[in-house]
């Protein structure tokens, strides 16, 4: 299977600012600290994490929401990381962005129709002037696509007049995928799309994403912090820790062998539950991300680290067939 999209060496800092007005210290934040990934045409590619571990930073990155420090991203073998001007606004057809609130990243004043007409009027804009006398036609068409991109995420006509505050959020997040989707691209980054739903709803979100995929053979990048959500959807799964990725592997691989100790607890903490009927949670707080640990940055949390996980990062080496592994303990067996 040919690669869409190559992620080569990326990294993302910040500068922050820590303590009180009259005590503040600069601090710099790797959000994204050397990461490098490959999705394949047709895929949907997981990356799960807790929060702050810098899967969303990735995702902007990658849409070319915010630029990158350092590294490449490559679409079809082309290094997007610098395109400006009408090559990025063309590129913006191909790659579009499903953000976590669908309710914030809907204009409240606009209806559902010129929300979802908006990326073909913005895009076919030098056509639109041309037929400036053919306005009526040109709408009529514009409705008629957004009627069918309704259709396809599993609303109807009786939307299109209707204001995101009168919607539910589940019918929110299907406008998302609809406007996401009216460009017919070819990669989404689908950043936390089902985390504000309810459980019963998340499944039937899940579903369509998953029939879209299957439908319109886009790639799709599937950000969570929640590996049973991915379980099923993603085709392989890369798990983030503090700016790096310490596994990844086909979804039924690193579900049935996870490798490092993060990956497994964070599998127990998604998907199993105790006989007091809690879920289990991975001990410790994640590391301060301006003053990490030297070494692994999950050492002091974990519960089977040796001496030279507080020494030296382990290597990012294969643990078997498209399987990666950055851990001391599974490299020392």
């Amino acid at each position: 299977m040919s690669n869409l999209l190559s992620v080569r060496n990326l990294k993302k800092r910040y500068t922050v600012q820590k303590g009180f007005v009259f005590s503040q210290k600069i601090g710099i934040v790797h959000a994204v600290n050397d990461v490098s990934f490959d999705i394949h045409e047709g895929e949907v590619f997981g990356l799960v994490g807790e929060s702050g571990c810098g899967k969303t930073t990735t995702g902007r990155i990658i849409a070319r929401l915010i630029p990158a420090d350092e590294g490449k991203v490559l679409f079809r073998d082309e290094d997007i990381s610098l395109v400006k001007g009408e090559p990025l606004r063309q590129l913006r057809k191909k790659i579009q962005f499903i953000f976590q609130d669908p309710l914030s990243s809907l204009n409240p004043r606009m209806p559902i129709l010129e929300t979802v007409a908006e990326p073909l009027l913005v895009h076919n804009y030098t056509n639109w002037i041309q037929n400036i006398f053919s306005k009526k036609r040109i709408m009529s068409e514009l409705k008629e696509k957004a009627v069918s991109l309704l259709e396809t995420v599993g609303l109807d006509s009786s939307f299109l007049y209707r204001f995101p505050h009168q919607l539910s959020g589940g019918q929110r997040q299907r406008i998302l995928m609809a406007r996401a989707l009216s460009l017919s691209p070819s990669f989404i980054v689908a950043d936390e799309p089902v985390s504000a739903l309810d459980v019963s709803v998340q499944a039937r979100i899940l579903n369509l994403l998953e029939e879209l995929n299957q439908k319109m053979k886009f790639a799709c990048l599937f950000i969570s912090h929640d590996l049973g959500v991915v379980k099923n959807i993603s085709h392989r799964v890369a798990v983030m820790y503090a700016g790096k990725i310490v596994e990844s592997a086909p979804s039924g691989k690193l579900f049935n062998d996870p490798k490092p100790p993060y990956t497994r607890g964070l599998i127990r903490s998604c998907c199993d539950i105790d006989n007091r009927g809690e879920r289990s949670v991975i001990p410790g707080e994640v590391p301060d991300l301006t003053d990490l640990p030297p070494g692994c940055p999950f050492h002091p949390r974990c519960t089977e680290k040796m001496e030279v996980c507080s020494q030296t990062y382990p290597p990012y080496n294969e643990a078997g067939p498209h399987h990666r592994v950055a851990c001391h303990l599974w490299n020392s067996k």
